[in-house]
């Protein structure tokens, strides 16, 4: 909504309506995802309640791939715990983006709110707060339809892994696919493109040298670093003028 005084005082109909349809994608995506992670996980000597709760408790999906492919590996409790750590650092930059536009809120409503950012969560309300049209209860909305599929989904595929080779239907792929969906629709320009090819580069370059994820986090902070630089260089605002803040 465009103000605060209606956002607090509208009808939840309204607002789980639309916060609702607007996680439709997310859901969609969310779906195929969670089977495979469920049947993965299942594979990997997990009962589906135990991968309902780590869907609960965790609630990444990335973080919790990489979870299940250690412990199936033998990998002791400690380097988990330190990698998914590591590798859900990233959630430090998307709630610093996403603070601007939830100081009006309660503690408890925050909390609630912070529980349930993802990467595709993060994406769109950022891009609808952005835009003036978005308030706080539609975006929990958004965060929470979304988290009820994945655990759903998640635990779902739990139950069929014995029914479902792991590679079947290309779902070991549809992680990598809903990525890249939300990374084009988050190239709002020049800028933008510049600092993905940046991060995809030194991401690569980083993989080779670094154990783990950590060069996930590194490779980020790297180029939005090298972003803010770009922005604010006379020779990038000439050719670009009218590129938006980041």
């Amino acid at each position: 909504m465009n103000s605060d005084s209606t956002e607090h005082t509208e009808s939840w109909q309204p607002v789980i309506k639309d916060g609702t349809v607007a996680a439709g994608p997310i859901c969609l995506g969310y779906l195929p995802i969670g089977l495979a992670f469920g049947v993965i996980a299942q594979k990997a000597g997990l009962h589906p309640l135990e991968i309902g709760l780590m869907s609960l408790l965790v609630y990444a999906g990335s973080a919790q791939f990489i979870a299940v492919s250690m412990l199936d590996s033998g990998a002791a409790f400690v380097p988990v715990v330190i990698t998914i750590f590591m590798v859900n650092l990233r959630h430090l930059l998307m709630s610093s983006s996403l603070a601007v536009y939830l100081k009006d809120i309660s503690k408890g409503w925050l909390s609630l709110y912070a529980y349930g950012v993802t990467d595709e969560s993060f994406a769109l309300n950022i891009t609808r707060f952005r835009n003036g049209n978005w308030g706080w209860r539609r975006a929990i909305v958004v965060n929470h339809t979304s988290n009820i599929v994945w655990i759903g989904s998640t635990i779902t595929g739990g139950y069929c892994g014995d029914f479902i080779p792991s590679g079947a239907f290309g779902i070991d792929y549809a992680l990598i696919a809903m990525f890249i969906c939300l990374l084009v629709f988050q190239l709002r320009g020049l800028l933008y493109m510049i600092i993905a090819i940046i991060a995809g580069f030194l991401a690569v370059v980083l993989s080779l040298v670094l154990p783990g994820n950590s060069y996930i986090v590194i490779a980020s902070v790297i180029a939005a670093t090298i972003g803010v630089f770009l922005q604010k260089s006379k020779i990038f605002i000439k050719l670009n003028g009218n590129q938006k803040p980041l």
